[in-house]
């Protein structure tokens, strides 16, 4: 169940952040604001997959 997970937070990750780029290149940000939207984006994901990872494992339990 964990590798499936980790394969699953990796996609969405590798998503999110090419849909970052895009948008930061489209909106053509600076390269110190487009630092702390990456952080800041990353680890909203973060935390999204972090607290859906721990009801998966709830639910398994």
């Amino acid at each position: 169940m964990e590798i499936i997970f980790l394969v699953y937070a990796f996609v969405v990750f590798f998503i999110f952040n090419t849909l970052t780029q895009n948008f930061c290149l489209k909106m053509e940000l600076k390269p110190a604001k487009q630092k702390t939207f990456f952080r800041f984006i990353n680890i909203m994901i973060l935390i999204l997959l972090l607290s859906s990872y721990v009801r998966v494992i709830n639910v398994t339990v």
